[in-house]
């Protein structure tokens, strides 16, 4: 069955965590827009690599770095040395530091885009057979609610899919979905516990009786012999570049 990595926030709705996430390959990704910004700063070789590593870290953990992990990334010697970089890169407008934040970089770009909220992604759901993991947390990503239709006060989380049982309703390998903690409607795909197992499945009544069903024919109908939890509802997909 399909399975998923929950997170600890998840123990008062099941007994034990299961799935891992593997890290993520490294990234990097320049929007072309920007390429033009930078060459016009005359930016020294330093401040290209740590504009570099700003858009490769946030875009694969959703946030942006300390100033401390951008010191240890570089090995400089102080954090005052990151920050005399980031101030350097702000005077320049390539980047803009947010007061009181620990994470106080923005792109200019980012301004622009509707209201961003940090998603918490906490693992993967396993389109396919169950396996036993320690549950790990991968950052998060940054998404713009309002084009998604998320609502803006949602309990959300994420969780990476991999496998094929869920194919006929076009969530597939390596996609994104996005989970809301609330009540499930018949006919919603859920991530839930089923006997000691998560999985990824759509939510089902008959006769009152409640069962999952994957949207792939060679996966059979799961029915709970003991419990049947729901830990969220699906409410977002975001689909994986090949």
């Amino acid at each position: 069955m399909d399975s998923l990595c929950v997170h600890p926030g998840f123990e008062k709705f099941c007994d034990r965590p299961t799935f891992s996430l593997a890290h993520p390959a490294r990234i990097v990704f320049v929007p072309k827009n920007t390429v033009h910004k930078l060459m016009q700063a005359h930016l020294t070789r330093r401040q290209l690599e740590i504009v570099e590593y700003l858009r490769t870290s946030h875009r694969q953990t959703g946030i942006m770095p300390t100033t401390r992990e951008i010191q240890h990334s570089f090995g400089f010697a102080s954090q005052t040395a990151a920050m005399s970089h980031l101030r350097a890169l702000e005077r320049k407008g390539v980047i803009q530091r947010l007061a009181g934040k620990a994470r106080a970089v923005i792109f200019p770009e980012h301004l622009d885009r509707g209201e961003i909220v940090d998603i918490p992604i906490y693992g993967h759901i396993a389109a396919g057979m169950s396996q036993d993991a320690e549950p790990e947390r991968q950052g998060c990503i940054s998404v713009d609610i309002a084009s998604l239709g998320i609502p803006r006060h949602a309990r959300t989380f994420a969780l990476k899919v991999r496998g094929d049982s869920m194919i006929n309703a076009h969530i597939c390998h390596g996609d994104t979905v996005i989970l809301e903690f609330r009540e499930p409607r018949k006919g919603d795909i859920v991530a839930a516990l089923i006997d000691g197992e998560t999985t990824l499945k759509r939510y089902l009544i008959t006769k009152g009786k409640p069962f999952l069903r994957a949207e792939n024919a060679a996966y059979p109908d799961l029915i709970p012999a003991r419990e049947l939890v729901i830990q969220g509802v699906l409410i977002a997909l975001l689909r994986h570049a090949a």
